[in-house]
């Protein structure tokens, strides 16, 4: 998948990976895509409530061995 900027939260508990998420969609331009990526497990559910409540699209979500990868859609 496309995306124009990379956040590495690996190592970071909640609610980090979700505040560091809300600090990098600020300086992006609307349509731009956010890439996560977290050790947390707590950052699945996590991610998805952000996005619900804040109204950004998380366009997809992985897990890639103990990674958790989020693409979300500003």
């Amino acid at each position: 998948m496309n995306f124009d900027k990379v956040l590495d939260v690996r190592g970071m508990a909640c609610p980090m990976p979700v505040v560091k998420a809300t600090k990098a969609l600020v300086g992006m331009s609307a349509g731009q895509v956010l890439k996560v990526v977290a050790t947390d497990s707590g950052s699945v559910s996590d991610m998805q409530a952000f996005a619900e409540a804040t109204g950004h699209e998380l366009l997809a979500s992985e897990v890639l061995g103990k990674e958790f990868v989020f693409f979300l859609k500003k």
